[in-house]
């Protein structure tokens, strides 16, 4: 009766660790791999996955993107004149020198924690001298997190003061 108690004990580890690499074994098979698309730098998305703007986007009941509106604030630090912008997703504003285009704007809503708001917004301006406007920025750029992304210019600063959208319920 001992030496059968001594062998289960000693055979039990090995009988786990059997188990896991079974286990293992017939979790790695190939058949449930999704199928990948290699495309190399530079090249267009194969024709299959072309339509992709064609798919219809839920928006949850949301205000859809192109009824949305964007107040952005923008200060010329030289004169200390800062002006509120409202701009529409798709729009481009041009003041003075600063040639501002706004992709998109986004708001959590009501009942998600923590409230953010957010545009992408793309920032190009003209320097004195020059004759075509140079990008200076290009991303999102977020009301309760202004240090996140930063519009790094000398003299214009660009940043995010709402969004006007609503949600279901609000």
């Amino acid at each position: 009766m001992v030496a059968r108690g001594v062998t289960e004990a000693v055979m039990r580890p090995f009988a786990s660790v059997a188990l896991a690499a079974l286990m293992v074994a017939a979790c790695s098979g190939e058949a449930d791999a999704p199928e990948t698309v290699e495309v190399p730098i530079g090249e267009a998305a194969p024709a299959e996955s072309a339509g992709a703007e064609d798919i219809p986007v839920a928006t949850d009941g949301a205000t859809p993107n192109e009824e949305r509106v964007a107040t952005l604030g923008l200060l010329n630090k030289r004169n200390n004149l800062s002006e509120d912008i409202e701009i529409k997703p798709g729009e481009t504003r041009e003041i003075g020198p600063v040639r501002i285009t706004l992709a998109s704007c986004e708001r959590t809503a009501a009942w998600e924690m923590p409230q953010e708001t957010g545009a992408f917004v793309q920032v190009d301006i003209i320097d004195r001298g020059q004759s075509e406007h140079a990008r200076v920025f290009s991303g999102w750029l977020f009301k309760e997190s202004p240090s996140l992304n930063v519009v790094e210019h000398p003299i214009y600063d660009v940043w995010v003061k709402d969004c006007a959208m609503s949600w279901p319920g609000e």
